[in-house]
């Protein structure tokens, strides 16, 4: 607590060795800004985009599909035994025949909304929603396989895979991108910094006359970057939040209902960015100004 009250407060001899205005000054605060911003807006991507492939893949995972023949002449008998061996079955709780007006909505985006299923030999699909326990799948084919021949289980295992992978991958490309967005922070912050010691070499050299210790001088530089890179990491993580808030709300991926940007615990990252910026910023600065010094020697 003591050392960072000492961060905040400064000295006002020391911190003659760093200029308040000039290049390296706006160059950290909009680097920092910029940082935050693309920050803000990745982590809104990534973990909205973790929400919805999650959320896909647990709805996929509390139901299965039954697709009966195409065979107009038989999907009544066939519609009555599958609906007879799902009641039978252990662990499904409940079979729904899908309406016509269902399947047209189905159909509606590849064929439009006016496609006659009625009179189309298209397959007959039943909803299957298990209990607590589930059911066995493989059992409940054999069934269907005996006594529907042509009657397609499809539990959605298929597609629930690929999604749960896809969304560790999204949260994987989200940590690489704040990674990324991290070292070019710390890179852009070591060329200010670098630059504000060249171009303040003179002062240095007094200070050093008169006894200053390299210590006390990269303290100087240390906390006016890391003050900068905060404050520059507010201002774009604020006008993230507010490009956020200001973008449209609907419904994301056709109807999931999945809000872009941070819910609930989620608003824990964004508020991290500046804190975080201001470590990086502590970290390249230390160790930019002890090499320089180091140089000046």
């Amino acid at each position: 607590m003591k050392n960072l009250l000492a961060l905040i407060m400064g000295d006002p001899l020391a911190d003659r060795a760093v200029p308040p205005t000039g290049i390296s000054a706006r160059l950290t605060v909009f680097v920092a800004a910029a940082m935050a911003f693309l920050a803000v807006f990745a982590l809104a991507l990534s973990l909205t985009a973790g929400r919805l492939a999650s959320g896909w893949a647990d709805d996929l995972a509390q139901s299965a599909t039954l697709r009966l023949p195409a065979d107009l002449d038989q999907t009544n008998e066939a519609l009555r035994a599958a609906v007879n061996v799902l009641q039978t079955t252990t662990g499904v709780a409940s079979a729904r025949v899908l309406e016509a007006d269902e399947q047209r909505a189905l159909l509606a985006p590849w064929f439009g909304p006016d496609i006659p299923v009625e009179s189309l030999p298209v397959p007959q699909l039943i909803e299957i929603l298990p209990d607590e326990d589930g059911y066995d799948a493989e059992g409940l084919r054999a069934r269907l396989q005996a006594e529907v021949p042509g009657a397609v289980l499809d539990d959605h295992g298929a597609w629930r895979e690929p999604l749960l992978a896809a969304a560790q991958r999204l949260r994987l490309v989200g940590w690489s991108v704040l990674a990324l967005i991290g070292a070019v922070m710390a890179a852009m912050i070591t060329l200010a910094a670098h630059a504000s010691l060249a171009a303040n070499a003179q002062v240095i050299r007094v200070l050093r006359l008169v006894g200053a210790r390299d210590a006390y001088i990269a303290r100087a530089f240390v906390r006016r970057f890391t003050l900068r890179a905060g404050l520059g990491a507010i201002l774009g993580a604020v006008l993230a939040l507010v490009a956020l808030q200001g973008l449209p709300q609907a419904d994301v991926a056709g109807g999931t209902g999945v809000h872009f940007g941070f819910v609930g615990l989620d608003w824990i990252w964004p508020l991290a960015i500046p804190p975080l910026s201001g470590i990086v910023a502590f970290a390249a600065t230390r160790a930019a100004a002890f090499r320089r010094l180091k140089e000046q020697t």
